[in-house]
């Protein structure tokens, strides 16, 4: 009993910042600087209309759809094929590419956006869909290939030598029968990566000189300031931008539990 009443004051404590949020987001400016009252009187729905047209959400908000489909859709084919070898296929070399994806792992991304930038340049990338997309894709991967080799790895050898006794081909058994198995860790790592790439902001913000090309947390971006604060329009912008990956989240999470459960992480 004691267990579940903890872990009920640890849910009510990571829901209060999001009620938070909910509940500034419809109050006026002056009910939100004097703090007192948590219940908005009355409910201001106008903050999501001015926060949708001040901060371009119509521009930004299919930017972020595009890159987050795209690259989500490149690094589940990457990482399903390169997981699969690394599980299966026998090598020379192969614990190394290992050990260099777990190094790669450990460096923080922005240190590397100055070689990324430059090879972007030197590829004629930079300032495009493109370039961004597969910068994402790339940073997305090894973590991924990680989780998908895992889940491989877990699965029973039996299917693939029957398939082999039938006449497949390697690429045949796993496009037929080995990724319709891998649809947990699949999901589970479209999940995991949607999230990343929707709240990306800095890679767009080294990468466009366009700022028509900016994902979704450019228009957050636009109530930050010191001179003219609109605290209460940013709450319903934040809102606005963290709505659709929420949702995605809210459908595709029980996939999170049985993809990892089922050895994806092992």
């Amino acid at each position: 009993m004691a267990l579940y009443a903890l872990l009920i004051a640890g849910a009510l404590e990571a829901l209060l910042p999001v009620l938070w949020v909910l509940s500034g987001s419809l109050q006026s400016a002056k009910q939100l600087y004097k703090g007192t009252d948590p219940i908005p009187r009355p409910f201001q729905w106008s903050n999501f209309a001015t926060a949708w047209n001040e901060g371009g959400f119509s521009q930004y908000l299919p930017n972020s759809l595009l890159y987050t489909t795209a690259a989500v859709l490149g690094i589940l084919i990457i990482a399903s094929l390169a997981g699969y070898a690394l599980a299966r296929i026998e090598f020379p070399g192969r614990g190394a590419v290992v050990a260099t994806i777990l190094v790669i792992m450990i460096i923080p991304m922005p240190a590397s956006f100055i070689a990324q930038y430059k090879l972007l340049i030197t590829l004629g990338l930079a300032n495009t869909r493109i370039g961004y997309i597969l910068v994402l894709i790339t940073g997305g991967l090894p973590i991924s290939i990680l989780i998908m080799r895992g889940f491989f790895a877990s699965q029973p050898r039996e299917l693939e030598e029957a398939a082999a006794i039938d006449g497949a081909s390697l690429l045949g058994t796993f496009w037929r029968i080995i990724l319709p198995l891998a649809k947990p860790g699949l999901a589970a790592v479209a999940v995991i990566q949607a999230m990343g790439v929707w709240n990306e902001y800095l890679m767009g913000l080294v990468l466009f000189n366009d700022s028509s090309l900016m994902p979704v947390q450019r228009g957050l971006t636009n109530f930050v300031s010191a001179d003219s604060p609109q605290q209460q329009i940013l709450l319903a912008a934040s809102l606005i931008a963290v709505l659709p990956i929420v949702i995605f989240y809210a459908v595709a999470q029980r996939h999170i539990i049985s993809g990892l459960s089922a050895g994806a992480l092992k």
